[in-house]
């Protein structure tokens, strides 16, 4: 029962995240029909049916009977942005907190890709190679992998993904002190913050995706989450 609970959070936050994120819906779009969704995202009809309760009961959603489940006409930020806050409880341990990475990261990096001015992909370097002078002198990078993370989240120009950061800095300051005495995590992460800034730096947005998605699979593998 609580791992069905544990997996409707997680699908509500993805179809936020479709909402939010992808715009795949956006408000006043209907939802694919019940047996449709639910073969897309893998699970049953039941997973999806809690999935979704949740969003209404967090006006994201809306049933309107004999018609279908419907993205709400009027949303804001600050709703979403609670709303998320609410499915994620904030107090969730890292597992958790490195899931919602991520649904999240592997987007914002595809988005600021496409999306960044020039001088934020030139700060985003430099944070960057910031981390890396860090890790090799044994220094704290928890701040700075912060400003790295929230400089590509900004670079979305994507308000709901920036307001995200709070929660996606719990990982990222777990993650620091869970590595400190684990080497190939370290390694990991200087190559993948590599190919994520390689693949910024020339515009390939597929390819930051990857790179992100893959970094934090390294992080979870590295620090025992999978």
């Amino acid at each position: 029962m609580i791992g069905e609970k544990r997996l409707s959070d997680k699908i509500a936050t993805e179809i936020l995240s479709m909402i939010t994120v992808d715009q795949r819906f956006v408000p006043g779009d209907q939802l694919p029909n019940e047996l449709e969704f639910s073969e897309e995202l893998k699970i049953s009809r039941t997973t999806l049916r809690e999935a979704i309760r949740i969003l209404v009961t967090n006006g994201i959603l809306e049933i309107k009977r004999g018609r279908g489940t419907f993205v709400k006409e009027q949303l804001n930020v600050d709703q979403l942005t609670s709303s998320l806050h609410d499915l994620s409880n904030l107090t969730m341990n890292i597992k958790d907190l490195y899931e919602i990475r991520l649904i999240f990261e592997p987007e914002a990096a595809y988005y600021a890709t496409l999306r960044a001015t020039d001088q934020e992909i030139a700060q985003i370097l430099q944070y960057g190679k910031l981390i890396e002078e860090k890790i090799n002198k044994g220094e704290d990078r928890t701040e700075v992998e912060q400003l790295f993370h929230r400089t590509i989240a900004q670079a979305t120009h994507n308000e709901f993904i920036d307001r995200l950061m709070p929660v996606i800095f719990q990982a990222i300051n777990k993650g620091v002190i869970l590595s400190e005495k684990k080497t190939n995590v370290v390694t990991d992460t200087i190559h993948d913050h590599r190919l994520i800034m390689e693949f910024m730096e020339v515009r390939n947005a597929e390819g930051a995706r990857n790179a992100m998605k893959i970094h934090i699979l390294h992080a979870m593998k590295d620090l025992g989450m999978t």
